[in-house]
């Protein structure tokens, strides 16, 4: 396997779970990346069934908390769309915090948070925040936003923009 080149091309291998530190350069981002995204998702998510919450309702609940003014159904359902996992996902979840009384719509557009839902807002954020701490663990600030940054400088790179 050849290794990393002062001009920066480096030959690809296949994705090695073991790959030792001198071969990463070598291991391809898909690979990485998609298992981090399905590893860390996972973590959170189970963390959230437990007690009876799910990703896309702290996503809601997060979005309707946000902002100067209440959004509507459709600007919630629009902005989260392209997080979840199909086309009707997100006015479902806002129908089932309707339906558990966490958001209110008094004029059948415009969402707000109950108390119970800023409730359970405040206690998924707590929540979140202790699984960031742990998928952080040993992780420095800086290097997360190294990581980060190359991140995006990739997906600039085959978007064709240039990175922010």
């Amino acid at each position: 396997m050849e290794q990393p080149t002062s001009t920066g091309l480096t030959d690809q291998a296949p994705a090695d779970p073991a790959a030792t530190d001198d071969m990463l350069a070598t291991q391809p981002i898909g690979y990485w990346s998609g298992l981090t995204h399905s590893a860390v998702t996972r973590h959170l998510r189970d963390a959230m069934a437990r007690i009876d919450v799910t990703q896309p309702q702290y996503w809601v609940l997060n979005r309707v908390h946000g902002g100067p003014a209440a959004p509507t159904r459709d600007e919630v359902v629009t902005q989260l769309t392209p997080l979840a996992d199909g086309p009707h996902d997100i006015s479902r979840v806002v129908d089932q915090l309707l339906h558990r009384g966490w958001l209110r719509s008094e004029d059948g557009q415009r969402l707000q948070l109950t108390d119970d839902g800023e409730a359970a807002r405040a206690r998924l954020r707590e929540l979140a925040t202790g699984i960031r701490a742990e998928v952080h663990q040993g992780i420095s600030d800086a290097e997360y936003v190294a990581a980060l940054k190359v991140l995006r400088t990739m997906v600039a790179n085959v978007e064709g923009s240039r990175p922010l």
